[in-house]
């Protein structure tokens, strides 16, 4: 499976959901529209921690390449969670959120790697406004922190990729895939929905 066809066939399947998760409301959903640098980072952090505890519950009960997958992205998450804590300067609790409540009841291993494109498609466009923050604030070594982090997170989605292709054995292992893929954009959709909903503003429009 080329990993540019399964990412491309789960972003036109969820193409307007993660066109309003990469416009500029998602940092005011995120925060609950406390856009100051801590709070962003803050922000950033519990989430990258959430992952890491995710990943690391995954690699436990998994074997051979699978095991090796998600040991690599609970380590990058730590390395991401460490280097964003180092900017805030204080320890975070992990905050789970919707998508990683939703990795967590994963199980087999096509569908673990399924939710990990679909997160990786969120988080891409998440970093990228977390990138855009940090232009704005005219804090060019932060924004310099986050494009790194969106690198990273984008291989791990393209290793994700190749563990579904090791890991299926036909089409309906490739369409549990996908749902898995989709399902993570969705859990993230309808937290962003809820979280703009309650304060008041509107979610289907992109800026």
């Amino acid at each position: 499976m080329d990993a540019a066809d399964f990412r491309a066939r789960v972003e036109a399947d969820r193409q307007t959901e993660l066109d309003r998760l990469g416009s500029s409301k998602r940092l005011v959903a995120l925060t609950d529209a406390s856009l100051d640098d801590e709070t962003v980072l803050r922000t950033a952090a519990a989430s990258e921690a959430a992952a890491a505890a995710v990943f690391d519950d995954w690699a436990a009960d998994a074997t051979g390449d699978a095991e090796d997958a998600f040991a690599s992205f609970a380590r990058r998450e730590r390395d991401h969670y460490e280097r964003v804590r180092d900017e805030l300067g204080a320890d975070v609790d992990a905050a789970p959120g919707a998508v990683h409540d939703f990795l967590r009841d994963c199980e087999s291993t096509v569908e673990r790697a399924g939710g990990v494109v679909g997160r990786g498609a969120v988080a891409e466009r998440t970093l990228t406004q977390f990138v855009s923050y940090f232009v704005n604030q005219a804090d060019e070594s932060r924004a310099d922190l986050f494009r790194e982090l969106k690198t990273e997170t984008q291989a791990d989605t393209e290793t994700a990729v190749a563990l579904i292709a090791e890991a299926t054995s036909g089409d309906d292992d490739r369409e549990r895939a996908l749902a898995a893929a989709v399902s993570a954009i969705d859990a993230a959709y309808e937290e962003y929905v809820d979280a703009l909903e309650s304060m008041g503003v509107n979610p289907k429009s992109i800026c």
